[in-house]
């Protein structure tokens, strides 16, 4: 399987992560994208193991695809020693399948509070402490960390870090080649701070990826699920890719969407109504 040309072209900075689609599997998936000629894909660890490490790197190779990033590492917030011991040698496993899979960008959800703690600040210190331990680990292998901020909803379960000063807070405690954050614009469309943050980021050689979803309300229950298509909603997507542009980032613009009505729908559609709106609201 070989891309064709037109990657080149208007989407050649294009990335489709796999739970935007994820009713496709994955070779599906990649022939989905070879044919739209986009270069780009973003993979879950979950359905890359199901798959094989080896073999999902083989196929997405073989199609002249780039992997752009993996999701996910993290969730360091533990204070129970064991849990936490258990979280760090998940991660190393996660940085083994980034290696493997070819891509220098491991995403991280750094985690919520534990049940009964109420010590937000502490949290993000053991967060900090984590990524000192995995970062030269991962540096040896060619893959950066990439600290991901999640909206303030999340705070509680799931990302005790929620804005990009604070997960730069973090980051810029280590070199630029082995800790960076991700730039999303579903969780910092809200921040009057983001242009800010994102400035610094870029100053830094920080940005390590930048990813696409829009905010659509009213949210549905669970608000996990919540991701908009582009230009659904009320995000300013070409905003926040200029934005990302004058920082000096000139990586991938990846959309990742969970959304279980995109998921109900003809995969290959989504994948193309997907190249659509990036190229109407995003370029």
């Amino acid at each position: 399987m070989r891309t064709d040309n037109r990657s080149s072209g208007d989407l050649a900075r294009l990335s489709v992560n796999q739970e935007t689609v994820r009713q496709l599997p994955l070779p599906e998936l990649v022939e989905g994208l070879v044919t739209l000629g986009v270069p780009g894909v973003g993979l879950w660890r979950g359905p890359v193991r199901e798959y094989g490490v080896e073999a999902t790197a083989k196929l997405v190779r073989d199609a002249g695809l780039t992997v752009t990033t993996l999701c996910r590492g993290g969730f360091f917030t533990a204070s129970d020693p064991d849990e936490r011991a258990a979280a760090l040698a998940d991660n190393r496993a996660a940085v083994e399948e980034a290696a493997g899979l070819g891509t220098g960008t491991l995403v991280l959800v750094s985690g919520g509070l534990p049940a009964g703690d109420r010590d937000i600040a502490g949290a993000r210190e053991r967060v900090a402490d984590a990524v000192a331990e995995l970062a030269p680990y991962a540096e040896d292998r060619g893959v950066r960390l990439a600290i991901e901020p999640l909206h303030p909803m999340y705070a509680s379960d799931r990302c005790v870090v929620s804005t990009l000063a604070q997960a730069l807070g973090i980051a810029e405690r280590f070199p630029a080649r082995q800790v960076g954050v991700v730039v999303d614009t579903y969780h910092l469309w809200w921040d009057d701070r983001a242009a800010e943050g994102v400035a610094r980021a870029g100053a830094g050689g920080r940005i390590a990826s930048f990813q696409l979803a829009d905010w659509v309300t009213p949210l549905p229950e669970g608000v996990l699920l919540g991701r908009g298509q582009l230009g659904d909603g009320c995000v300013d997507l070409r905003g926040f890719r200029e934005l990302v542009d004058a920082a000096g980032y000139t990586g991938a613009v990846e959309v990742e969407i969970f959304n279980p009505a995109l998921w109900a729908r003809d995969g290959a559609e989504v994948l193309a109504e997907t190249a659509a709106r990036y190229r109407r609201h995003v370029l």
